[in-house]
């Protein structure tokens, strides 16, 4: 893979596209560096962008610069167009964030940093209109290290270049401290580690920096490895002016020719564009960014081949639309339109709301919904119009609410599922989490695994307003088929009911979007704006000021804020600006108000009932919702007896650690360097084990089922504990703090803290360090003390190596996983492995500590 694929991002108005330009002029690919303002930009092509002056699709060009090969990727720096900038980040080598010398860091380019961190992109800076910067350039790199780490660095200030390196990364001191010097292939690999972040600075309108900023990407930046497995990962989807679907992908492995299949499709033709222009050619080989004709199925964020699915996007909209569409135009055509419109921009939402007739789309603010008027208009022929919107609002539990057990049985005639789900509140943005608890022994794994799918398969809506659920975790704590009877449908329906049985039950909470804004105004009209802010229930800090002018940042409602900007011009005389951006959803402020406004009934919600269907005589009663555990063929997880707490599981776990290595004298050395001398006492015997509950009655239907346990091969041997090294350092708070300080402390402090786990548990400990950007690196496994400390080797995560040794142990032994990746949760279910989060297991090994320390004292 020869090719670097760049993505250029930025604050809207801090240059990014007229930097693209630059870039391409002085590489030699275009004659003239056209002006995004002047509509005559290369990149910029389109009619709408030209007509905006803002860069609303994401474009490709190519360039090379002293033998390297680039894959420009021009991304939308206007807010409203953030999601097609984010499909970009999962295809990305390297991304080039610009930054306005004299506007700096803005809200939005903070949103942009955070996105690179999640999709761990390498990242160059490059300080735009030095020629009107009133700060020096020393002055600025301090300013970025302030806001971004002290990774930042000016690699062309040779003064203070080896001190800059050595305090962003722990590998290049130890290399300067045993070697003497330090070579750009070190640099190399802590660009790509993000230790460090190269800046650069400059003028792209006066083409000034830009062939530095050029000789920096080709010195520092190397082609990615290339799989030799057909792979290939979809990041847009668009139509050209002849209708036809264009597939934009990047190769990342292997090769993909005319004609072939991929998927099950077969190729019908391979683009490589620059700006509106394209080449077609007969293949494309890892590190080409192209498009593809012929495809039907894919979607952006698609694997394609052997690559998998992006990550889930993280920005969405929050405001809803309905369409309003001409007396003559049918809805359900316009429908397929929108559809469409949809597959290139998957964040619109379109749906079709039943009770008032109407399409109904969700975007992220004004500006997408002139563009998207237009659009329909140009593609469609018809003229569309949109109502004046709605806020999308949210539902969640109550931080502090315990957990509660939503029950969904389904038993119409010759059909029989029942499912026990338990739901907690979860950390605020982390979505749905999914896991389960279930025994195999009463729930076969691939009924379990069914269920799992069924919950992850639709959003749920809450009980309040009707709005998505979010922030919530829901195990599958029991659940129960029939030998001869259970379809996968059956499953289906219970778990969909489950839920909202468990929401009926629950005491949940609105949430509404907040918005972080950056208000500019003169000084003497700050006091005004603080006042607003107030009283729209927001927030903010203390005001900067610039000369005569001021800037307020903070947060505010959505819902408050809307109508503000044109409040803030009239106030100012129109010298006030003011940027917003969705910041995350909070509880709503005025939540009764709402509740009221919409007037959801859960109850008359028929396509999302809490409700089951038991068999009765041969035929079929719903039961409501709060008399379901009347009926309902297993007891309650939540009955005394039936599920322990954590702590509860916790302490009955230390007392049976502290019987059972009462007399091992290692331990108690362990416990004596730990902890000083200590003096023997017997210890007190754990109580007896609680029993299952056996169900409140038969099932009805069939005289013949008996309610059996199903005989499978008990799991022998010792509990083995795979444990993703990095990830629970950054879950540690005092790990984290230490780690920033120096790493490798960090690194060392867990694996003791492991060592005394160990002696203490008797688990087999194994924690795994990711090594795979390593170059060349083969891994390694050692024991120290009493616990296995596994280095990956180059080009394998410590999730894939995890991965590999749970499905090979997890058959004969029993495992858990430490690791808070989710998508690590589904994997290491299917093998067969219990997973516990990393947060989860600092407060586990805190409660051993704990536990150590009191037996002890009464030893």
């Amino acid at each position: 893979m020869s090719k670097r694929t760049v993505g250029i991002l930025a604050h809207v108005d801090a240059g990014k596209t007229t930097l693209s330009e630059a870039m391409l002029y002085t590489a030699g690919e275009i004659r003239n560096a056209g002006r995004v303002d002047h509509g005559d930009s290369f990149l910029d092509g389109n009619t709408l962008e030209r007509n905006r002056g803002i860069t609303i699709f994401s474009k490709t060009a190519e360039m090379s610069w002293n033998d390297a090969e680039f894959t420009l990727l021009d991304t939308p720096g206007h807010v409203d167009f953030s999601a097609e900038m984010e499909r970009t980040l999962s295809v990305l080598d390297y991304a080039l964030l610009v930054i306005s010398a004299g506007d700096g860091v803005q809200s939005h380019t903070d949103t942009l940093w955070k996105l690179l961190e999640r999709y761990q992109v390498p990242t160059f800076l490059f300080v735009n209109k030095m020629d009107l910067a009133i700060r020096r350039r020393s002055e600025i790199t301090e300013y970025l290290k302030e806001r971004f780490g002290n990774g930042c660095i000016d690699l062309e200030d040779k003064n203070t270049l080896e001190d800059a390196l050595t305090l962003a990364s722990e590998p290049l001191t130890e290399k300067l401290l045993s070697e003497g010097e330090i070579e750009d292939d070190d640099i190399r690999e802590a660009i790509r580690a993000r230790e460090v972040f190269p800046c650069y600075f400059g003028s792209a309108l006066k083409i000034e920096g830009i062939d530095t900023l050029l000789s920096g990407m080709a010195r520092y930046m190397e082609p990615a490895p290339a799989g030799e497995e057909l792979a290939a990962r979809v990041f847009k989807i668009s139509r050209d002016d002849n209708g036809e679907r264009l597939t934009f992908v990047r190769m990342t492995g292997g090769s993909l020719s005319v004609k072939e299949e991929i998927d099950g499709e077969k190729v019908h033709q391979i683009r490589i564009y620059s700006g509106l222009r394209y080449r077609t050619v007969d293949t494309a080989v890892a590190g080409d960014v192209c498009a593809l004709t012929g495809l039907t199925k894919t979607r952006p964020g698609m694997g394609l081949g052997a690559a998998e699915d992006a990550a889930e996007e993280l920005l969405e909209p929050y405001m809803t639309y309905r369409v309003l569409l001409p007396g003559e135009i049918d809805a359900h055509k316009a429908l397929g339109n929108f559809r469409e419109l949809a597959e290139e921009d998957p964040m619109l939402h379109v749906d079709w709301d039943s009770r008032a007739g109407c399409i109904t789309v969700q975007i992220m603010g004004q500006v997408q919904l002139e563009v998207l008027a237009r659009l329909a208009e140009d593609r469609f022929g018809y003229p569309v119009q949109f109502d004046a919107g709605r806020i999308v609002y949210k539902e969640t539990l109550a931080p502090d609410s315990p957990p509660v057990e939503g029950v969904g049985h389904f038993e119409p005639l010759r059909h029989y599922a029942e499912v026990h789900l338990l739901l907690e509140p979860a950390e605020r943005g982390s979505g749905l989490i999914f896991s389960t608890i279930a025994n195999e022994d009463d729930l076969d794994r691939n009924w379990q695994r069914l269920i799992l799918t069924h919950l992850a398969e639709k959003p749920h809506i809450g009980v309040l307003t009707g709005a998505p659920i979010t922030d919530v975790k829901i195990t599958l704590a029991a659940g129960r088929a029939h030998k001869k009877h259970t379809e996968g449908g059956d499953f289906r329906q219970a778990t969909y009911r489950a839920v909202r049985n468990g929401l009926m039950k629950a005491e949940t909470i609105l949430l509404e979007p907040w918005l972080s804004f950056s208000i500019e105004l003169p000084t003497e009209s700050v006091g005004r704006a603080m006042s607003d802010i107030q009283k729209m229930h927001g927030r903010f800090s203390e005001p900067e000021t610039r000369g005569i002018m001021s800037v307020l940042e903070g947060f505010a409602p959505a819902s408050e804020m809307e109508g503000y900007p044109s409040q803030l011009a009239s106030y100012t005389q129109g010298r006030g600006h003011m940027r917003c951006q969705v910041s995350g959803y909070e509880p709503c402020h005025d939540q009764e108000a709402v509740i009221e406004r919409i007037g959801y009934d859960p109850l008359r919600d028929v396509e999302n009932t809490a409700d089951s269907v038991f068999c009765d005589h041969g035929g079929s009663m719903i039961v409501p919702w709060d008399e379901v555990e009347e009926h309902m063929s297993l007891p309650s997880v939540l009955d005394a007896g039936d599920l322990l707490s954590d702590e509860e599981q916790m302490a009955a776990r230390a007392k049976e650690y502290t019987r059972q290595l009462a007399s091992d004298a290692e331990l108690m050395a362990i416990f004596e360097r730990t902890y000083g001398p200590v003096k023997r006492h017997d210890l007190t015997a754990p109580g007896a084990a609680r029993r299952r509950k056996p169900p409140k009655r038969p099932v009805s239907g069939d005289e013949d089922f008996v309610y059996k346990k199903k005989k499978t091969p008990q799991k022998t041997g010792p509990t083995y504990i795979l444990i993703d090294g990095y990830n629970l350092i950054h879950a540690w708070p005092e790990l984290a703090e230490l780690s920033q300080i120096e790493f490798g402390a960090a690194r060392d402090r867990l694996v003791d803290i492991l060592c005394n786990y160990q002696g203490f548990t008797q688990y087999e400990v194994i924690v795994v360090f990711d090594a795979y950007k390593v170059k060349g690196g083969i891994g390694s496994q050692q024991k120290i003390r009493n616990i296995y400390v596994v280095y990956t080797k180059e080009a394998e995560t410590a999730d894939m190596y995890i991965e590999k040794v749970t499905h090979e142990i997890a058959r004969r032994h029993k495992v858990r996983v430490v690791s808070s990746d989710g998508l690590e949760q589904l994997i290491i279910l299917g093998h067969g492995a219990v997973r516990t989060s990393s947060r989860e297991f600092v407060e586990e090994v805190r409660f051993v500590e704990e536990s150590v320390l009191e037996a002890i004292r009464n030893y």
